[in-house]
C-alpha cells in the first residue's frame, strides 16, 4: 500500500507560487496599490527560496520581471510564465503537494471560484499548464473534487483541521456526504484525523470561510488564531464560539492544544463603506520566516510579537497587506508553497515561457 504524507507548510520548501494582478480582472482599480504587496512578498521569498510566477501573457511577463528587478529581486530564483488567470488567489488554484513513498505528487483538485462566485476557467488552467511547461519535476495528477488549499490545514503528521461552513458547503462537493468527504481525503491526502470547526467566519470573506482566514497549525501542538476582544464587534460572538471549539480540541495523543489567540485589528472597510477581512491568522511560513500580514493598525505589533514566539527559530517578515484585503484576501491567499522536491534541480532563471 503507498504511503501518503501531507507535509506541514514548516516542511522544507522549493519555492512558493504567485499569480500576478492584471489590468484585466477585478484588481485593475487597485493595481497602483497592490504590486507592491506583492513585490515586498516575491522579494522576501526570493531570499529564502525559488518563486514561480504566473503571469497573464508575454508583455505582463516583461512587465513583472522590471518591477522585480528594480526592487532587488535576485532573479535567478525566479521564473516566470505566460499563463493567463482570472484573478491572483494562488493558494486555491495551484497545486496541493503530497509524499507518496517519499516521492513528491502534485494534486490538481478543481477550483470553481469558491461556490461560482467567480468565473474560475482561466484560473483551472493554472496548475496543468505549468506541468505542462516543465515548471514542476513532481508528477501533477487532476482530482475530480472541489477543494481550495485555503480550506485546509495539517500539522503534517495525519491531522486536518477545517471548517464545516467551506468543504461542506452544497457548492463545493454537494454529491458526497461528510463521511465520503472523508474518506476521499484520507485516501488522496493521507490524513487520518479530522477537527471540523462549526464557528468563525469574517465578514467581507468570500469563501465560505476558510480556515486559513480563522486557526493555523504552528506546530503539532501549537494553533494560532484570529481572536476578537471587542464584545461591540459584529465578529465577536462566532470567534469566541470558534475559540471555546479549539480549546475542546485534543492533539493526538490527547493533550490540548496550546492556543494563542491573534490580536483583533480595528474595522478595515472600502470606499463603499464594505468591511474587508483583516486577519493575521493568514500568514504564509517559509524557509527560515513566516510572513505576516499587517494593517497599519496599533494591533499589527501584538500580532507579530504573538507569532514570534510560536516561530521562535523563524525571523517574523511584515507586509503590509492592507491593498490585499480590498479583494478580499490576504497573504496566505495570494501564494503556494512548493514543496522540497516539487521544482526542478537546476536552478530557475528569468526566461519568459509559455
Amino acid at each position: 500500500m503507498t504511503h501518503i504524507h501531507f507535509p506541514a507548510e514548516w516542511a522544507p520548501q522549493d519555492g512558493v507560487l504567485l499569480t500576478w494582478p492584471n489590468d484585466r480582472g477585478d484588481w485593475a482599480p487597485y493595481l497602483a496599490q497592490v504590486e507592491p504587496v506583492f513585490v515586498d512578498i516575491a522579494r522576501e521569498v526570493a531570499l529564502r527560496e525559488r518563486l514561480v510566477v504566473s503571469c497573464y501573457d508575454a508583455a505582463h511577463c516583461a512587465h513583472v520581471r522590471d518591477r522585480l528587478m528594480a526592487a532587488g529581486v535576485d532573479m535567478t530564483r525566479v521564473a516566470l510564465y505566460a499563463i493567463p488567470a482570472n484573478d491572483t488567489w494562488a493558494r486555491d488554484h495551484g497545486p496541493i503537494a503530497v509524499y507518496a513513498d517519499g516521492t513528491v505528487r502534485l494534486l490538481d483538485f478543481v477550483f470553481n471560484g469558491w461556490g461560482g462566485k467567480y468565473p474560475a476557467e482561466l484560473d483551472n488552467q493554472i496548475t496543468p499548464r505549468l506541468a505542462t511547461a516543465d515548471a514542476f519535476a513532481a508528477q501533477t495528477t487532476a482530482v475530480d473534487l472541489i477543494l481550495e488549499g485555503g480550506g485546509i490545514e495539517t500539522d503534517g503528521a495525519g491531522t486536518l483541521l477545517t471548517t464545516t461552513s467551506c468543504l461542506l458547503a452544497p457548492t463545493r462537493n454537494p454529491h458526497l456526504s461528510k463521511a465520503e468527504l472523508e474518506a476521499r481525503l484520507t485516501a488522496l491526502l493521507g490524513v487520518d484525523r479530522f477537527l471540523w470547526l462549526h464557528n468563525g467566519h469574517l465578514q467581507g470573506d468570500d469563501t465560505d470561510g476558510h480556515i486559513d482566514t480563522l486557526a493555523r497549525f504552528c506546530s503539532a501542538d501549537t494553533i494560532a488564531y484570529q481572536g476578537c476582544d471587542d464584545a461591540h464587534d459584529p465578529h465577536f460572538a462566532a470567534l469566541a464560539a470558534m475559540a471555546a471549539e479549539l480549546r475542546g480540541l485534543l492533539t493526538r495523543d490527547g493533550h490540548p492544544y496550546r492556543l494563542v489567540a491573534l490580536p483583533w485589528p480595528r474595522p478595515k472597510c472600502n470606499a463603499q463603506g464594505q468591511r474587508l477581512p483583516a486577519t493575521y491568522a493568514n500568514f504564509l511560513i517559509v524557509n527560515g520566516a513566516v510572513l505576516v500580514p499587517t494593517y497599519n493598525d496599533p494591533a499589527d505589533a501584538g500580532a507579530l510579537a504573538a507569532l514570534q514566539a510560536c516561530f521562535p527559530d523563524r525571523a517574523i517578515i511584515a507586509i503590509d497587506c492592507s491593498a490585499l484585503i480590498l479583494q478580499y484576501g490576504s497573504l496566505h491567499c495570494v501564494t503556494m508553497q512548493l514543496p522540497q522536491g516539487v521544482l526542478t534541480p537546476v536552478q530557475l532563471n528569468t526566461e519568459i515561457r509559455a
